[in-house]
């Protein structure tokens, strides 16, 4: 099934003609509960990765040999969602909880070292005939594979995520290699198995990317619409459109487009290698939508919750965040950059 965004509460360039010149597009993902093969766009399903090259490893410093095992996240998952379908009201049994606190129980790796090689979890992969506004790799590569590590141990902070992107030929690769770790530090970070439906949708930049002047004018507005609404005292009547949240950057798992810059101030994304700006390759999202997003749910999800349908690949970036992943234009090859919001 295909997924449709719904019209923008209000046309923001009638408003404010000077946006035209900024207008982009972006591809949103709407990865949905799926039985996807190594042939397809997904997330969280097998990677077309060649039996005979290394699986990409972590092999930094830091703890793996206690964590939760993956098959029981996916049956955790699997039995908690049966329940609740089953019995909103009261949800799991006294059998089930059982069951549940059962597969919640880490488990230890005898032995382990805080160096051993640790298979990175297959995120995700998009091939470009799949998603309009995936910016181009390296000479004629057609495939994006997105790895992470499972423990979020890394960088100066020693809690940060360890991420790896490779591009590939798709046509190059035969036999197919599937590892995974054998224990995870957080099941935030074990994909569901998704199918991807994209759909690519007009967006404009975060509002402190803009130009002073229209951003000082965006900001009286919205102000002036909250005013609005408080005066009117109508305690059914909708939260006015907000130009982040309704207006220019949709929330979910998307490609290309703008990064939003909600968490923190922006801050320069230059190319490490050669100082040039870099573009927003991915985003990986905790969730479709939420609260404040939810003018972008799909018609398709009708009026279901965000608890309900906004989680399909159970990710979870930081703190319930995003995760902006940006890639050199004048070089697809130079590394990657990151940020979470």
């Amino acid at each position: 099934m295909t997924r449709t965004t719904p019209p923008r509460p209000l046309d923001i360039e009638a408003l404010f003609p000077e946006l035209a010149a900024f207008r982009g597009t972006t591809t949103r993902l709407h990865p949905r509960p799926g039985t996807p093969d190594p042939s397809v766009s997904s997330v969280g399903g097998p990677l077309l990765w060649p039996a005979d090259e290394p699986w990409p490893v972590c092999d930094e410093a830091h703890g793996r040999g206690r964590g939760r095992r993956p098959a029981d996240v996916h049956r955790y998952r699997r039995v908690l969602d049966a329940a609740w379908a089953r019995d909103p009201a009261s949800g799991p049994t006294d059998e089930e909880q059982d069951l549940l606190g059962e597969l919640r129980r880490e488990h230890r790796i005898p032995g382990a070292s805080e160096t051993d090689p640790l298979p990175l979890i297959g995120l995700a992969q998009l091939y470009r005939r799949d998603v309009p506004d995936l910016p181009a790799g390296p000479d004629d590569y057609d495939l994006l594979q997105v790895f992470w590590c499972p423990f979020d141990a890394h960088g100066p902070s020693r809690y940060g995520l360890g991420l790896h992107l490779r591009w590939r030929r798709s046509w190059e690769v035969g036999e197919v290699l599937v590892p995974q770790p054998p224990v995870v530090g957080f099941d935030g970070f074990v994909p569901e198995p998704c199918v991807l439906h994209p759909e690519q949708v007009v967006t404009y930049p975060f509002a402190g990317l803009l130009p002073e002047e229209l951003c000082a004018r965006i900001n009286a507005w919205e102000e002036a619409l909250e005013e609005e609404a408080e005066e009117a005292e109508d305690e059914d009547a909708e939260e006015p459109p907000g130009y982040q949240y309704d207006l220019s950057i949709p929330p979910g798992w998307r490609a290309g487009g703008f990064a939003s810059w909600h968490a923190t101030d922006p801050y320069p994304m230059d190319c490490p290698a050669c100082t040039t700006p870099m573009h927003l390759l991915l985003t990986v999202d905790s969730s479709e939508w939420d609260g404040g997003s939810g003018s972008w749910r799909p018609l398709e999800d009708g009026d279901r919750s965000a608890r309900d349908g906004a989680t399909p690949t159970q990710v979870t970036v930081g703190r319930w965040g995003e995760l902006n992943v940006f890639a050199c234009p004048a070089d697809p090859g130079h590394p990657h950059r990151w940020s979470i919001q």
